[in-house]
């Protein structure tokens, strides 16, 4: 790096959105107007080369964002590290784990469509992990884009305190240019690809318009800032600086939502857009961090961008290349330097950094050092994604992140034996990648299972396998995450007694299992003890808890984890020689099964958020579908010509559902869904799954 490191010069940013709002075509600007690409291609682009930040060959003719791409652009005298992360929910842990180290967000919402499913999914990752962000409302070249509707929605649906910072000059096919409420003045982007900006005198019929929403955005910052506050009061204009710095105020304290509006792919209004990131989202010493002091009970420690300090760096994003795996790094206090020794927190591992890299989507520069608050890639280290690295100074971990549970498994299995060798490394790889991808083997049937976030998600994993590692797979039906709870309390009293030569066993454990409602830290199992008076001895409590727990792995019903469950001990015996660890831990185990059916277990299945977009005409068939897969209409919106449907469907109904819908909407219809929740099946349905698993179990032991 030519020019010293300074920190107040840097930005870690992300731009997310629900899928087809722009945000890869926004990024492909991004770098262009950086200087980092000189020509523009586009997402699905006539050229044949595909967008730059969409590396996988997959990524560009499915024309979405599969992987996050790290890139670095400077844009003035500015450092910008930008993060391309996916839309679709399939990945959604790729948005986690990206947000986890940003700084801050450009939120993309399509002009005509607005707030859809999957904005409102990132808004809720964004909040999670308090990231600040900016609105870019993007399309507005599209027939019926509307930017306030857009920014009244963020205000509606997201709750979020949306002010508009410029607005449009010309909708549609008219689309030129923007105000900037902020200095009021106009620009229009001109050029074959809109790098030249012309300032215009507003023009005549938008200058009410201009000074309604200019005296919105100084009302907005009032609220915010004491200075300005007093200044509005007064009826006196704020100066240029005390209206930025009050915006910049705004964001940062998460009080804010700036909302910028133009056209990525006409190239209108982005230069605009990356002179609010660098003016308004914060620099990587602004952002609070914390990392869990492991010499210290966890205890919180504050983490400061200083290159002097003991280094605290987080590994948030694995990639395998044809030099090896790759690993990015956000690098949050102290400096990495190339042969530097670093220490993996999860195992204790110290680990030389053999090479250290600047990434450019899939380009790469070797770099000597890098600072705190810089994001990098190493080569040449062995650690999964979530990996705390710290040198020998300091013993502390960063939060992991939040994972969800999978909710859809297929059994796998390689084509040809012969690649059973690369079959097994895919599966590796992936794993090490992807929190959300789990692989296990199933014991009964020996079958290799994977499981994911979808059928998307899986599907692209199997495309991966054929094409990167040469291993055809066969694959079996789709298996839907089912959970077993029970309904209602019942009591249990078991006696374990088996006398065999030398020393038998023996546990008598009295008490009740009881449905759990939902806990706040997601918890699904809570032991009770009650005992009192020594009635079973201090060491054997533990085992009680083992057992049961270890019985909720697989629930007799139809074999699947039982969630929900609550289970008070309150009273047992023992014998002095014959009681053990292990007999209480079978006691448990056997008092579990026998009560089991007592307390009316009910099959759960995990429940879709559907939202299915379709052309008017096609409604009627677009609801049919829907309530034939024993789906819940929950609500329909209309907007030129399109109607939105959004409902609540079983998984287990939503299999060829994308073939369905095409063929019913003349390949017009498009849907999202995520997973909403855990919902008791039909009875008829859980007496069939039940009397599944038992004929499977029955054959099983012949």
């Amino acid at each position: 790096m030519s020019k010293k490191w300074n920190i107040d010069m840097v930005r870690n940013i992300g731009i997310s959105a629900h899928i087809d709002s722009g945000k890869t075509t926004l990024s492909e600007r991004i770098l262009f107007y950086g200087g980092k690409i000189h020509a523009i291609h586009e997402v699905r682009g006539k050229d044949g080369v595909g967008a730059t930040m969409d590396s996988m060959d997959l990524e560009r003719e499915k024309g979405i964002t599969i992987q996050s791409a790290a890139t670095q652009v400077q844009w003035k005298d500015y450092t910008i590290n930008l993060i391309d992360t996916p839309g679709h929910v399939d990945f959604t842990v790729e948005v986690e784990r990206s947000l986890r180290v940003l700084d801050g967000a450009i939120l993309v919402l399509c002009g005509v469509a607005g707030v859809q499913s999957q904005s409102i999914t990132v808004d809720r990752q964004m909040k999670r992990y308090n990231v600040p962000r900016l609105a870019f409302v993007n399309k507005l070249d599209r027939q019926g884009a509307n930017p306030f509707r857009v920014k009244d929605a963020l205000v509606e649906k997201l709750r979020l305190n949306a002010v508009m910072v410029n607005i449009p000059i010309g909708l549609e096919d008219q689309h030129r240019g923007i105000v900037d409420l902020v200095q009021m003045k106009a620009f229009i982007n001109e050029g074959p690809d809109g790098e030249k900006i012309t300032e215009i005198e507003i023009p005549a019929d938008l200058v009410d318009q201009a000074k309604e929403y200019r005296h919105k955005l100084i009302g907005a910052l009032a609220d915010i800032d004491d200075a300005i506050g007093e200044k509005f009061l007064m009826e006196e204009e704020p100066t240029l600086e005390e209206i930025k710095a009050a915006i910049r105020k705004g964001v940062i304290s998460l009080k804010l939502c700036p909302v910028f509006c133009g056209s990525a792919f006409k190239n209108k209004n982005v230069q605009h857009l990356l002179d609010g990131v660098t003016y308004y989202l914060p620099t990587p010493a602004e952002k609070k961090e914390f990392a869990l002091d492991l010499n210290n009970n966890e205890e919180k420690i504050e983490l400061f961008p200083d290159n002097d300090k003991p280094l605290v760096s987080l590994a948030f994003k694995l990639q395998e290349t044809p030099f090896g795996q790759l690993t990015y790094m956000r690098v949050y206090q102290g400096k990495m330097t190339k042969g530097d020794f670093i220490i993996n927190q999860v195992n204790k591992k110290s680990v030389k950094i053999p090479r250290l890299v600047r990434m450019h989507s899939d380009k790469m520069e070797d770099i000597e050092t890098s600072y705190a608050g810089d994001i990098v890639a190493v080569f040449g280290i062995d650690c999964a994604s979530g990996d705390t690295f710290c040198d020998d100074r300091i013993n502390a971990s960063m939060q992991s992140m939040h994972v969800p549970d999978a909710v859809i498994s297929l059994a796998v299995a390689p084509k040809d034996k012969t690649a059973a060798n690369n079959f097994s490394k895919a599966l590796q790889k992936f794993r090490k990648e992807d929190p959300t991808f789990r692989v296990h083997r199933d014991e009964e049937s020996n079958e290799t299972i994977i499981s994911g976030m979808g059928e998307l998600h899986l599907e692209i994993y199997v495309e991966r396998m054929k094409r990167e590692f040469n291993c055809e797979v066969i694959v079996g039906q789709p298996q839907v995450a089912y959970r077993e709870t029970i309904s209602q309390e019942a009591p249990y009293d078991y006696t374990h007694k088996k006398q065999t030569g030398g020393s038998g066993q023996y546990a008598k454990i009295v008490g009740k299992i009881q449905p759990l409602p939902p806990q706040e830290d997601g918890a699904v199992f809570k032991f009770d003890n009650k005992v009192v008076g020594g009635r079973i001895p201090k060491e054997f409590i533990p085992a009680v808890e083992e057992g049961f727990k270890e019985q909720t792995v697989k629930g007799p019903l139809i074999g699947f984890p039982i969630v929900g469950v609550e289970v008070v001990l309150e009273d047992g015996a023992y014998h002095d020689v014959d009681s053990s660890y292990m007999a209480f831990k079978i006691a448990a185990m056997a008092a579990l099964r026998e009560v089991y059916s007592a307390a009316k277990p009910t099959v759960l299945e995990p429940i879709m958020k559907l939202e299915t977009v379709v052309p008017d005409e096609y409604q009627g068939a677009a609801v049919g579908q829907i309530n034939q897969r024993r789906g819940s209409i929950v609500g329909t919106t209309a907007f030129d010509g399109n109607c939105v449907i959004e409902a609540e469907v079983p998984l287990t109904e939503m299999f060829g559902y994308s073939t369905d819908l095409r063929s019913a909407t003349k390949g017009k219809g498009e849907f999202s869904m995520e997973f909403a929740k855990y919902a008791p099946v039909p009875r008829n349905i859980q007496e069939e799954l039940a009397k599944k698993y038992q004929a499977k179990r029955a054959a099983e032991q012949k």
